[in-house]
């Protein structure tokens, strides 16, 4: 079972997808303008502590959002690792956050709602929009004096869980309690300073709801999120059919082959142990233990789409195991070295070479060949000359377009 999302050109064509999108952008517009998300006077009035309504619309749809995403991943109905998260900039973000919300202050509109406004002709809305096109504008024209500052304290994918080092439940469990939490307190403002219906007035409905949100919230908290090995299963029928039929081991010479493609971003992973990797590996390949390669996928889904990952070890055992993690965390476009690096070695070094050998334990996954010196890929068949060799192989890399999304914005 391969779970959501699902690539929605490979069911409706390119046109029939942006009809789609068509429809949800005006569905969006939609709801907030009859939230009154289009005046900016009530968008203002969160500010005052008057009407607080764009932070329970807001935070609603954020902790729904949040508790649907994590339960349809529990049930495996989802895959979370094939959703866009923000990568974090933590000083920039903040920088940015400031500006965002001065203007968002003054000007009494946000990005999204200032084109819901626009597109009711409201002036104020009108001349904002033009404003954050000026602003888009002035940005890019400017961003190289700044970009240093732009692009640093990187962290990636980081979300709250990684950050408060607790499980995906507990987070999500303790999120929506102290939204409702808030959402009460935020009446209670709003009858003090906007002279609102106070809370004991407001429909006794909203607390079936708020029950309903934790009882969900719980849900997530009991089932867990699945791990590694849990999605390995709901994928293992189709892929171990794949590595039966030899469909995802390329052979060497395909290997030198890619290496030398100047349109692909090449990455090679190498499995072995640190000792093994230092007497010789290939050139650019990066030593990444096999205990080690599941903290690599957060960055292997991350490289742009033209990435071809290729794991190797000293046969193929390990880096089989290495490859079945690495699909499991949903990484596109990864193969196997066929024979390893001891298959990389048979193929490209020297008789002399070769014929200096003595056999090694060939039980598990071990080095058949012996070094007298470490030299990592100082050896000539690191990385050999294309032009020497004509072999003759059967290709199997076939590049699949990235399925994640490679953007997100801000409504």
């Amino acid at each position: 079972m391969t779970p959501f999302p699902l690539t929605l050109t490979d069911f409706l064509g390119h046109w029939g997808s942006y009809i789609v999108y068509l429809l949800i952008g005006f569905a969006f517009g939609f709801v907030l303008e009859i939230s009154g998300f289009g005046n900016s006077k009530k968008l203002a009035a969160q500010f005052y502590f008057k009407d607080l309504t764009v932070l329970k619309v807001m935070f609603t749809a954020i902790v729904t959002a949040m508790i649907l995403i994590f339960l349809a991943t529990a049930l495996g109905l989802l895959d979370y690792n094939m959703i866009w998260v923000n990568p974090t900039y933590l000083w920039p973000g903040i920088v940015g956050g400031l500006i965002m919300g001065v203007g968002f202050i003054v000007g009494g509109f946000c990005p999204g709602t200032s084109l819901v406004a626009a597109a009711t002709l409201k002036l104020d809305g009108l001349f904002f929009t033009l404003g954050a096109f000026f602003g888009i504008f002035l940005f890019g024209e400017t961003v190289g004096l700044f970009e240093d500052f732009f692009n640093s304290s990187y962290m990636g994918r980081y979300t709250l869980p990684e950050m408060l080092g607790l499980p995906t439940g507990i987070v999500v469990l303790g999120i929506t309690i102290m939204a409702l939490l808030i959402f009460y307190g935020g009446e209670i403002v709003e009858k003090i300073v906007g002279n609102k219906t106070a809370p004991s007035e407001r429909p006794r409905w909203r607390f079936a709801a708020a029950g309903g949100l934790v009882a969900l919230a719980a849900v997530v908290l009991v089932i867990g999120q699945p791990t590694t090995e849990d999605r390995w299963e709901w994928i293992a029928d189709e892929q171990e059919a794949l590595l039966a039929q030899r469909e995802v081991q390329i052979h060497p010479g395909e290997l030198l082959e890619k290496m030398y493609d100047k349109r692909l971003n090449l990455v090679m992973l190498d499995v072995r142990d640190e000792a093994e990797y230092n007497l010789f590996h290939l050139l650019d390949a990066r030593h990444v233990p096999l205990a080690d390669i599941k903290a690599q996928t957060d960055d292997l889904r991350g490289e742009p789409a033209n990435t071809l990952t290729v794991v190797m070890s000293n046969g193929e055992e390990d880096a089989t195991e290495a490859w079945k993690i690495l699909v499991a965390e949903s990484v596109p476009n990864v193969y196997i070295l066929e024979g390893g690096i001891n298959g990389w070695i048979d193929t490209f070094a020297s008789a002399e070479f070769k014929a200096a050998q003595s056999p090694a334990d060939t039980s598990r996954d071990q080095l058949v060949y012996s070094f007298s010196s470490a030299l990592g890929s100082r050896y000539s068949f690191a990385r050999p000359l294309l032009h020497e060799f004509e072999l003759e192989y059967t290709p199997k890399v076939k590049m699949k377009a990235k399925s994640g999304p490679t953007s997100g914005g801000c409504g």
